[in-house]
């Protein structure tokens, strides 16, 4: 089923590495396209993370981006494309990458996810929502 409403109800969640700067530069990308408020967004080292998406320790190293969308979690390449997609208009476009097979489009996540910090900067603390994003955001 969906989520509650204090869990974004009805909405598909994006959850980012908080103090990423790569990722919290696609969160505003996705705050300023998204004009239809579909998606509401939880740093993946907050409670709601925890709560939805258990520790996160998985074999393909640490995630940058996760998207849960009807109790299904898409990880890694999918995860980016299908929020890019789900913002409709010429976003779709995007979807063209699909005809890269996804190990290939993984490994390249990967090899972003992994540089991230060194390419695109690390915060010291996750990002802290303005005024006017704060009911987008689950922490």
């Amino acid at each position: 089923m969906g989520q509650n409403d204090q869990t974004g109800h009805h909405h598909p969640i994006l959850f980012f590495d908080g103090v990423c700067g790569l990722c919290n530069g696609f969160v505003d990308l996705l705050l300023k396209a998204d004009t239809q408020d579909r998606f509401r967004f939880s740093p993946l080292q907050g409670e709601t993370a925890h709560r939805m998406l258990g520790p996160q320790d998985h074999a393909g190293g640490p995630h940058s981006f996760v998207y849960l969308e009807n109790d299904h979690i898409h990880e890694q390449s999918n995860a980016v494309l299908l929020a890019l997609s789900r913002l409709g208009g010429a976003w779709r476009l995007l979807d063209l990458l699909y005809i890269f097979p996804r190990p290939f489009r993984d490994f390249v996540y990967r090899i972003v996810a992994r540089n991230r910090y060194r390419w695109f900067g690390r915060h010291d603390e996750c990002r802290i929502p303005a005024p006017e994003e704060r009911e987008r955001f689950l922490l």
